[in-house]
């Protein structure tokens, strides 16, 4: 696996190399990886990782048409820091959970670019490159991403001074299956998944759930979600487990939601749910519905004018979730 700050900079020559003439390349490139601030990347676990077989480590870097960034075979999870400065700090962050299908990560548009937008408003971004599961490389691959967005949540909270945040304005966002897995962070956080021998609370204060899976439950679920995170044929125990929306407490976090109503991959009845269930338990939450768009258009449905990012940055400024 290539190391994160080099995947940084490679990425920063294939943004230059469409602009500028070849011989100016290497100067440039040499003064602006000495001026530009690459972000950070650590480890998410200090040693062992939990509920991991040996394996040998082939984790892929690819970018797919359109220039988008793809990590498979995820082994080794990182957490990617994005800090605004300290002038524009708000004291809000947010953990981001790219999507993927639980096969793979779309680490770009889902991930660091969102982070990149989150600063601009003056809130720290943390863009969690979770473990793919499967059953060759983990004990319990059904437990394994949500063992990471729980250690997540621990890191930062227990780093909040560092970081420059406020540990009760800790958020989780999740794209598609990242979606999942952030909802499941903000349904399961009573049990803790870790080593957590110092008792931090691993509930998120919030959550932000775009085009996300929800549920496996019926003709609504995402099969290919469901098939790689819980395998092929699961148990009916275990698919109710993981169906989130029927894991809302009185203290489960509030949520805000965004789905297209056309989303043919992941339908947006997902959304529906959750939401119906969140209003059912008194827990704020706001939803978001696009006419169109499809499924995955990231930060930017092309088929409006409305900013899903706009109204979300807004809505984490709200008194009720500054409290």
């Amino acid at each position: 696996m290539p190391d994160e700050r080099i995947h940084h900079k490679l990425n920063f020559i294939r943004m230059i190399k469409k602009a500028i003439p070849p011989f100016l390349i290497c100067l440039i490139a040499a003064f602006f990886f000495y001026k530009m601030k690459v972000p950070n990347v650590i480890p998410l676990y200090d040693g062992e990782i939990p509920n991991s077989r040996r394996s040998v480590n082939y984790e892929n870097y690819r970018y797919d048409p359109g220039d988008i960034l793809i990590v498979s075979a995820v082994l080794r999870p990182t957490l990617t820091i994005f800090l605004p400065t300290e002038k524009k700090s708000t004291g809000a962050a947010v953990i981001i959970c790219p999507g993927g299908g639980y096969i793979n990560l779309a680490m770009g548009y889902e991930g660091e670019d969102v982070a990149r937008r989150f600063n601009e408003s003056g809130i720290a971004a943390f863009v969690l490159k979770y473990r793919i599961p499967n059953d060759s490389t983990m004990m319990r691959k059904e437990t394994g991403p949500l063992q990471d967005a729980q250690r997540a949540i621990l890191v930062i909270r227990t780093r909040a001074k560092e970081f420059g945040i406020d540990p009760n304005r800790i958020g989780i966002m999740g794209f598609s299956a990242g979606g999942h897995l952030a909802s499941t962070a903000g349904t399961h956080f009573e049990k803790d998944y870790i080593d957590n021998p110092n008792h931090v609370s691993l509930r998120p204060d919030f959550m932000i759930l775009i085009y996300p899976v929800i549920s496996f439950n019926n003709h609504i679920a995402h099969l290919g979600s469901m098939h790689n995170l819980l395998g092929t044929h699961p148990s009916p125990d275990k698919i109710n487990e993981f169906s989130n929306e029927t894991k809302i407490t009185d203290q489960t976090p509030p949520a805000f939601l965004v789905h297209a109503k056309d989303d043919d991959a992941v339908p947006f009845e997902n959304s529906l749910v959750f939401a119906d269930s969140l209003k059912k338990h008194h827990i704020p939450v706001k939803i978001f519905l696009y006419e169109k768009g499809g499924h995955g258009f990231g930060m930017n449905n092309k088929t409006s004018s409305q900013s899903w990012m706009d109204l979300c940055i807004r809505w984490i400024q709200t008194p009720e979730l500054k409290d």
